[in-house]
């Protein structure tokens, strides 16, 4: 049996030219019903996308509430490129989930930037609990 993270390296190096996410997941998902990994699934996209960003392709997926305008989709473009100013590619993916009400959280392999209303409120509430003690 091939090593989770061996296997995220080959599918990263035969997708490198793959842009559409949902293409190199049904890939991958494809080999893993073969084999019979497929609860190794969410993991191993993750170590896909952290091999993909080593050869230059940054992959993040926006959640939002609603669809995002194209002006706030380059918003969070130019953002990452600031951040990760050597990439060679982005590609951002869209996913809607109704139940963050507002804002919007930026997922990648590893990391997460949370600028939803809950998060922001849970901040505000873990603040106000700490002044109160």
């Amino acid at each position: 049996m091939i090593l989770r993270t061996d296997l995220a390296a080959i599918i990263a190096e035969r997708t490198m030219h793959m842009t559409n996410h949902d293409d190199i997941t049904r890939a991958v998902a494809a080999y893993l019903l073969e084999e019979g990994r497929t609860e190794d699934v969410s993991s191993l996209m993750r170590d896909v996308a952290q091999c993909r960003a080593k050869y230059g392709i940054v992959e993040a997926t926006v959640v939002s509430a609603y669809e995002l305008s194209p002006s706030a989709l380059h918003e969070v473009k130019d953002a990452l490129k600031s951040e990760y100013p050597n990439a060679k590619s982005f590609v951002i993916n869209k996913q809607i989930d109704p139940s963050l009400v507002g804002g919007l959280r930026i997922e990648m392999a590893g990391e997460e930037l949370d600028l939803s209303v809950r998060a922001k409120l849970n901040t505000l509430k873990r603040l106000t609990a700490a002044r109160s003690v």
